[in-house]
């Protein structure tokens, strides 16, 4: 993809790579760069620094936006610990998280906000997600409810606990977050999405030795790679979604460093390294038990701790001696900035770095294989042979849990067993049709409770009666054991897993059928290329129904479920 012109959006972009990677932009002339930071004053830092390096940028080419994208657009500009603290706060995170995604949820997000304002064409995404997730540390979180219900504390103390446990969930945040970007970059035509990954371990595998813990490594540590992963793989379920942006990841899998080498206050967390006064005399007698907290703390000198540090970013300072141990040969190593950032250029004008993870596992990944395809037909068949054998139409289980599959399956087979040939389904009358369908169902008993066994549902013409067995795959509440029932709930439920006899779903499978047909037909009989699949032939002249094929037919036509990849 051409840079030039294309409206850019770096989240991350005070960060090591971030800065890196807008430096390099610059020189490829993007229309607008937007510099995306979690603080205010990093954000601006980050635009001045620009500005006096590229004195020459027109006003407005660098727009600086702050705020934490991984929550709502209210909140944005809140710690973690604030949001928790407040129990308000907490249910409405736990909400965003944990509850079924809608567009009230994506709406809400400041990931949205973003894209909706700013409609980027490119996103760079160097924030350490992986990081951000996992350092949320749940193990810390299941300790602190431990502690509570062993004290056997009030009610309200006890709810505070578990819920603040499970805002601290990692896969859930990670699966949301992925969501939001998904349907956020889908609404506002996102072309292409690029991420900055981590292999959590700067490349090291289980030996990595820099762990305050007898577990080597932690499984802190061990978190951050877990979400660093799933993370990857999500992406590349992104990159093999057909209405998604092109989506590609470089992993460094070293340490990256670095953004300045300087002699100034040390600070850890953000907060400078205060010198306590220790006198000589203050020693400590080992006997017995160590306190692990003194009754009288030693007093501050009033000084700041000052040396030489290296910085690298999000990764945080290292001391001299800390840098040389971290980055000697057979240790973590690392990589720069600037060698992460070209590959990342590189690849959004298209180049072929061979560090895109998402593609290396397409290129990785056992696809589907000519043999499997050819033997295909044959169990098919054998499928076929054993029904005609045992007086049986194998249908659906509903063992993958997809119901509006098995609704699908169950809606073209009652169409079948009342209309034998694919090509007289658009002619028959619907109302006749649903009407035959419904009394099919009344009269045959097999027929009537295999459906229902599997916890499917059919509603009959008039919109008003059911047929359901012991259990209901939909409509489903944890919560509630009934629900209202309204014309726009029956038509959802009916979308989703109840098979419809309405009048009006049926004109909806005529249509599907005639569209079929027309498609087929569309291909001259004079071209016998490899170019079509679905022809009159595959339809068998439109004269036997093959409901499987139907029902890909809708899953790609009409749920743009098509496979793009392999």
């Amino acid at each position: 993809m051409d840079i030039q012109n294309k409206t850019v959006l770096v989240l991350g972009a005070w960060g090591l790579v971030g800065n890196a990677i807008t430096r390099k932009l610059v020189i490829e002339n993007p229309k607008k760069i937007i510099i995306a930071s979690l603080q205010k004053k990093e954000a601006l830092e980050q635009i001045e620094n620009l500005s006096k390096e590229f004195p020459n940028l027109p006003s407005g080419y660098l727009e600086p936006i702050w705020g934490n994208i991984f929550f709502r657009t209210e909140h944005r500009n809140s710690t973690r610990n604030e949001i928790l603290s407040n129990s308000e706060y907490r249910k409405l995170l736990l909400d965003d998280t944990l509850e079924e995604l809608n567009r009230d949820i994506i709406k809400k997000s400041y990931l949205y906000e973003i894209l909706k304002k700013h409609k980027p064409d490119i996103i760079i995404d160097c924030i350490n997600t992986a990081t951000a997730i996992s350092s949320q540390d749940i193990y810390s979180s299941y300790k602190d409810l431990k502690s509570t219900l062993q004290q056997k504390t009030n009610l309200d103390t006890v709810s505070e606990a578990i819920e603040k446990l499970l805002c601290t969930m990692y896969m859930p945040q990670l699966i949301r977050h992925i969501q939001i970007l998904y349907n956020s970059m889908k609404q506002f035509s996102t072309k292409l999405y690029i991420k900055v990954g981590t292999s959590g371990t700067g490349g090291m595998g289980f030996n990595i030795p820099y762990i305050n813990s007898e577990e080597k490594p932690s499984r802190i540590v061990l978190s951050k790679s877990a979400v660093a992963g799933a993370h990857t793989l999500l992406l590349f379920l992104m990159g093999r979604t057909p209405d998604a942006p092109i989506t590609k990841e470089i992993k460094p899998a070293a340490a990256a460093a670095w953004k300045k080498i300087v002699y100034d206050v040390v600070h850890k967390r953000g907060k400078p390294i205060e010198l306590i006064e220790v006198p000589k005399e203050r020693l400590i007698s080992l006997k017995d038990e160590l306190s692990l907290t003194l009754e009288e703390p030693f007093k501050s000198t009033g000084e700041k701790l000052r040396s030489v540090y290296i910085d690298t970013g999000e990764n945080g300072i290292f001391s001299r001696g800390e840098f040389e141990a971290i980055s000697a040969q057979r240790q973590m190593e690392f990589v720069t900035p600037e060698e992460i950032a070209q590959n990342i250029i590189y690849e959004i004008k298209g180049g072929n770095t061979g560090r895109d993870i998402i593609n290396a596992l397409d290129n990785a990944s056992l696809q589907p294989s000519y043999r499997a395809g050819y033997m295909q037909h044959f169990a098919v068949e054998k499928m076929s042979e054993l029904e005609r054998i045992h007086d049986i139409k194998s249908v659906s289980f509903e063992i993958t849990n997809s119901t509006r599959m098995s609704k699908l399956l169950y809606e073209i087979h009652l169409i079948k067993l009342i209309v034998h040939h694919l090509k007289e389904i658009p002619n028959v009358s619907p109302k006749q049709l649903g009407n035959a369908i419904s009394d099919l169902i009344r009269q045959n008993d097999r027929l009537r409770n295999e459906i229902l066994s599997l916890g499917l549902a059919v509603l009959l013409p008039d919109g008003k009666s059911l047929y359901r067995g012991n259990q209901l795959k939909v409509p489903k509440d944890n919560q509630k054991s009934s629900l209202t029932i309204s014309d726009k709930n029956i038509d959802r439920w009916s979308f989703e897993g109840w098979i419809d006899l309405r009048t009006k779903n049926l004109k909806l499978w005529q249509s599907r059928v005639s569209k079929i047909m027309l498609q087929a037909e569309s291909i001259g009989e004079e071209d016998t290329s490899s170019l079509h699949v679905r022809t009159k032939h595959y339809w068998n002249n439109f004269e036997r129904i093959d409901i499987g094929k139907v029902v890909s037919w809708i899953f790609i036509n009409e749920d743009n479920a098509k496979r793009m990849k392999g």
